[in-house]
């Protein structure tokens, strides 16, 4: 009962994320004519992109339990090693194969050092996050590589023709869709939520919890690599110090969107509204001519909101549950005893 209750508070949560992004969008056309524009809606996608990409596996990441804080660096270092190989005479195509596979041994690092030697998630991913940006300035030390194929750099900064969505447009959808129906009603899935309410009655049921988490991270450093390719054809360039604080907004729109920071439950649904509610409230503040600090300024109290309002509801029901509990004395009693 205590899950199936869990569940139905996220889902309520979901509506109110929903609810909320609808009225962000009302109050941004109404404080701005520019915000309600098909130029600007299409920039709020481009700007989301690997945000949403991201936060896809992040989601299964906490709802089973584990965390991984070195996603940002992880992009950093698959941007240097595309730009690295690139400037040494690699071809741009197969540069982008040889990020996806750094990609995929961030991830396979972190997952192994989780889930086959026992340590704590936050701990290695603190420790993977410093390692992995550290590793970044040793590739390009501070020079970026910002000449990169006029051919790719146009896919991450041109819009499809016709339209006013980019290019990312076409890889962000299928995974948002993907990510949602492997969630909801696949296995995977059920494994997922399993995993997070209690690994060991997980591996009870038959789970394989350690390898399946294994493969989660390795999922996330290939979805990370992903992201990392659209950041740096979006922004032409490849930077060591790319793709700052990306794991705090990354997080925060995680957990606004329903998913608890204990795991066991969450729904994709309330993520992706929170990214986008993300994307919608920094592209009024833009609009607006706030700083460009304004955004870590916003997802840091989204963080503290999303994990603060929980915790005080479990605090409010507890002592109402308390009050119901404790017995009060009756007047019969009270005359008995005189």
């Amino acid at each position: 009962m205590n899950f199936l209750t869990r569940i139905r508070s996220s889902i309520g949560w979901d509506k109110g994320v929903g609810a909320l992004l609808v009225l962000t969008i009302v109050i941004g056309s109404l404080v701005t004519p520019d915000f309600a524009t098909t130029s600007n809606l299409g920039f709020v996608v481009q700007d989301i992109g690997e945000i949403m990409i991201i936060a896809l596996p992040m989601t299964f990441l906490i709802i089973a339990g584990e965390i991984d804080l070195s996603v940002a660096s992880a992009l950093s270092l698959v941007s240097s090693s595309i730009g690295y190989s690139f400037a040494h005479g690699v071809p741009f195509g197969w540069a982008l194969v040889i990020g996806i596979l750094v990609g995929l041994a961030t991830g396979a690092l972190n997952g192994f050092l989780v889930n086959y030697l026992g340590l704590q998630s936050l701990a290695v991913t603190i420790g993977t996050m410093g390692l992995f940006r550290g590793l970044c300035f040793v590739l390009l030390g501070s020079n970026p590589v910002n000449q990169l194929p006029d051919f790719w750099t146009g896919l991450g900064i041109n819009n499809i023709p016709g339209t006013f969505l980019p290019w990312s447009f076409l890889l962000i959808a299928p995974l948002v869709i993907i990510a949602l129906i492997l969630l909801h009603f696949t296995r995977i899935g059920r494994w997922t939520f399993a995993a997070g309410i209690s690994s060991e009655a997980a591996n009870f049921a038959g789970i394989p919890v350690k390898r399946f988490k294994f493969f989660m991270y390795v999922a996330t450093g290939f979805m990370v690599s992903l992201a990392a390719i659209v950041y740096t054809l979006r922004f032409a360039s490849a930077s060591p110090d790319s793709a700052m604080g990306y794991e705090l907004t990354t997080i925060a729109a995680v957990l606004f969107g329903g998913v608890s920071i204990a795991g066991g439950f969450g729904t994709m649904w309330g993520v992706i509204f929170s990214v986008i509610e993300l994307g919608a409230i920094r592209s009024v503040l833009q609009l607006v001519n706030f700083s460009s600090n304004a955004l870590q300024i916003v997802s840091g109290s989204l963080l503290l909101f999303s994990v603060a309002v929980p915790k005080v509801a479990e605090m409010l029901k507890a002592r109402r549950e308390t009050r119901v509990k404790t017995p009060t004395p009756s007047l019969t009693s009270s005359r008995s005893v005189e």
